[in-house]
């Protein structure tokens, strides 16, 4: 484990470094998490492209399946994990947030449920991250919440819930009596774009937007369920009873 001190005080939480050069100055203060899957398997190759001058990609934080927390670039820099992406209306997501990736071998090598000493190094990382930057819980999100049209990490398994209970994210709407207030597609998507996803593929963004929220059943068509939580979500947020 490191010694010293970190600029967040939690070097405690840190068991190793391995310095990646792919990082630059931040053009924004940091107001989000975003959280992905390596979908590499050993970690110790993803730990090698993110340190890859020619790969072009990094992260702040890689945490392996075992629960070691690496960090790969300080959290005052712009590391390269998002690529192109949009949220909120920010379209330089890299430059607003911090990027975790979870050792895990993804859709493409095998996909599972998150390994329990991953997600029990992640809570308290993510728990210091977010009150330190004070980023607000619809701000924690996914890598495909971000980059819908390339992106479906860290996918339906992804224990949102879990974080959900700290406090550290949105928890999934239980309160749908309003059912489906949408007139039609269009006032569905308006609203989607408003809640934060890019709907230039309006079909990967339902689907996106599913994987998120009801990750049981992913169709990328709008149908009264997820309508009725997109309702709910923005209800909760404009009411003030979720930041």
């Amino acid at each position: 484990m490191l010694g010293g001190k970190g600029p967040g005080g939690d070097e405690e939480l840190v068991h190793r470094e391995v310095p990646s050069p792919n990082h630059n100055e931040r053009n924004l203060p940091i107001s989000m998490v975003v959280l992905h899957y390596t979908e590499m398997k050993p970690v110790e190759t993803a730990l090698e492209r993110m340190c890859d001058p020619a790969a072009s990609v990094s992260a702040h934080y890689c945490i392996t399946e075992e629960g070691e927390v690496i960090r790969l670039v300080p959290e005052e820099r712009r590391a390269w994990h998002a690529g192109q992406s949009f949220w909120r209306g920010l379209p330089d997501v890299n430059s607003a947030s911090i990027g975790i990736e979870l050792d895990h071998p993804g859709h493409a090598l095998g996909y599972r449920s998150f390994a329990e000493p991953q997600i029990l190094a992640l809570i308290p990382l993510l728990s210091r991250i977010v009150r330190r930057y004070n980023i607000p819980r619809a701000n924690v999100v996914g890598h495909s919440c971000v980059a819908p049209m390339r992106k479906i990490d860290p996918g339906e398994l992804f224990p949102w819930e879990r974080l959900a209970e700290y406090k550290l994210c949105l928890p999934r709407p239980t309160s749908l009596a309003a059912g489906d207030p949408f007139h039609n597609e269009s006032a569905f998507f308006l609203a989607l774009e408003r809640f934060g996803y890019d709907i230039t593929d309006q079909r990967k963004a339902v689907e996106a937007f599913e994987r998120r929220w009801r990750p049981e059943c992913i169709t990328g068509v709008v149908d009264g369920e997820i309508a009725a939580i997109l309702w709910q979500l923005l209800l909760d947020r404009d009411q003030g009873r979720t930041r």
